[in-house]
């Protein structure tokens, strides 16, 4: 008797059995409550990260798709290079001159390399208002004197001498025409001046920009030779 009591008493100075599986199951049950918030956080997290997301690229598809263009031109003011840039920015006084500079080497160049002289001619109308009347000038121009025709004889050569603001959107001009025959021997010279107007429209998509970046349009034009 004695003895059953000393083994009940040697049991009883020990944890139940019962008691530890208890304790085990409490002990995993709280690391699955652990990781289940774990998982909830986590995705509530990504579908906040989610939803910026989205807002973001919807911003970003309502703003204006316009291709920015930047124009390098070299110390002369005759441009060099265009491409895409970063951010668009207003041409300046310094820019415009360089573009009209061209254009008018572009509009009374005369050259024996017919694709050359296509080229320029494309030019010019890409920088013409549509519907001005410098369009209107232009076109008489060239339909009296086509530069095309007059290569079969002759070429030109232009020399821009002088292009300043005379106001906030026209431009006054001085050049030298110098004549060559097919030979390639010099047989005139002539000075001209003229009045440049222009009005400025930035490309909104490729086309235009790749043809007129900085948006320039002549929208009249006069000139007369210099005696």
């Amino acid at each position: 008797m004695i003895a059953s009591l000393a083994k009940v008493e040697e049991k009883g100075s020990g944890k139940s059995p019962y008691l530890a599986a208890r304790d085990e199951w409490n002990e995993r049950y709280r690391d699955l409550i652990a990781a289940a918030r774990n998982w909830r956080l986590l995705a509530v997290t990504s579908s906040v990260v989610a939803l910026v997301a989205v807002l973001g690229l919807i911003v970003i598809g309502a703003k204006p798709k316009v291709i920015p263009y930047i124009v390098a031109v070299d110390n002369l003011g005759k441009v060099v290079s265009q491409g895409t840039a970063v951010q668009a920015s207003v041409a300046d006084d310094r820019l415009k001159r360089a573009a009209l500079w061209s254009w008018v080497q572009d509009w009374r160049m005369v050259s024996s390399d017919a694709a050359v002289e296509k080229k320029a001619i494309e030019r010019v109308y890409a920088q013409i208002g549509n519907g001005t009347p410098a369009a209107i000038r232009i076109s008489d121009a060239y339909r009296d004197g086509s530069p095309l025709k007059l290569a079969q004889t002759e070429t030109i050569s232009v020399n821009v001498r002088a292009l300043y603001a005379s106001s906030k959107d026209s431009y006054e001009v001085e050049w030298t025409e110098t004549t060559f025959d097919l030979k390639g021997e010099q047989i005139g010279t002539q000075n001209y001046k003229g009045v440049i107007t222009i009005s400025i429209h930035p490309p909104e998509d490729e086309g235009l920009a790749r043809v007129n970046p900085l948006g320039i349009y002549v929208t009249n034009v006069s000139w007369s030779k210099v005696l």
